[in-house]
């Protein structure tokens, strides 16, 4: 299991505009997705949310990452889907993505209505799962800077100074 702190240690690392983008996705998704399991994984690149019906990554749906400059939308069986507005970008054979940029058209209707594709896909799978679990599954030894050149990120809480003399 994931606690809250060490999600919100990893988000910490990334600017106040990519964070509060990262939260925002999260909380979206986790309210469109009430049960399975969000997987977290804090990869060599990015922070990654991946949402499924069961712990395998290899059923995962829909997930979504932080890069320093960007969050990106991932459609895990994106060649699938329908998308009449041409908003699904990747050439492989399965995944699809949406780069949230502006932020804003994680609302607009054609995402959501891709959103509402890929999980109406597995929706007997989801209806068999227990109420949306976080686990942890993954930390990368080595990661990426999570902001981007010069700019700051605030510290992890752990990491922050607590009175101690220097």
């Amino acid at each position: 299991m994931a606690s809250r702190a060490q999600i919100d240690a990893f988000i910490a690392q990334y600017t106040p505009e990519i964070a509060t983008q990262l939260r925002r996705a999260r909380a979206d998704l986790r309210k469109l997705i009430p049960k399975g399991y969000e997987l977290v994984y804090d990869s060599h690149n990015a922070l990654i949310f991946a949402f499924g019906s069961t712990a395998r990554a290899s059923e995962l749906v829909i997930s979504i990452a932080g890069y320093p400059n960007w969050v990106t939308l991932f459609f895990a069986r994106g060649k699938a889907l329908e998308d009449p507005q041409g908003l699904l970008e990747g050439t492989g054979v399965a995944i699809r993505s949406i780069r949230l940029t502006p932020f804003s058209v994680l609302k607009s209707r054609p995402v959501r209505d891709l959103i509402r594709q890929a999980l109406a896909a597995q929706a007997d799978s989801f209806k068999h799962a227990p109420a949306l679990t976080t686990v942890l599954k993954a930390i990368s030894p080595k990661r990426r800077p999570r902001t981007r050149s010069g700019q700051k990120s605030r510290p992890p809480p752990n990491s922050r100074s607590r009175g101690r003399d220097a």
